[in-house]
């Protein structure tokens, strides 16, 4: 299992995805964004899963990054 944080443009995107990613059986968390990164609502959704999961986010995502074990941060997705 791989860790991830998605970033989001909205609140609403990122509960939206949150609620996705548990119908597919993926237990997420919503939280602030760590300081390392930056959006524009200042929440993020945690989560662990097999893989990155980026069907089920929301059209308003910022971004996806995978989270290594030293907190460094991969991006994945990048939507402008």
């Amino acid at each position: 299992m791989s860790r991830y944080i998605a970033t989001f443009h909205t609140h609403l995107a990122a509960l939206t995805t949150a609620r996705a990613l548990g119908g597919v059986g993926v237990i997420a968390k919503m939280m602030p964004v760590p300081r390392k990164l930056s959006s524009s609502c200042g929440t993020c959704v945690r989560y662990e899963a097999g893989e990155a999961c980026l069907s089920a986010m929301d059209t308003d995502v910022e971004r996806v990054y995978e989270v290594s074990r030293e907190d460094q941060y991969t991006l994945l997705l990048e939507n402008k």
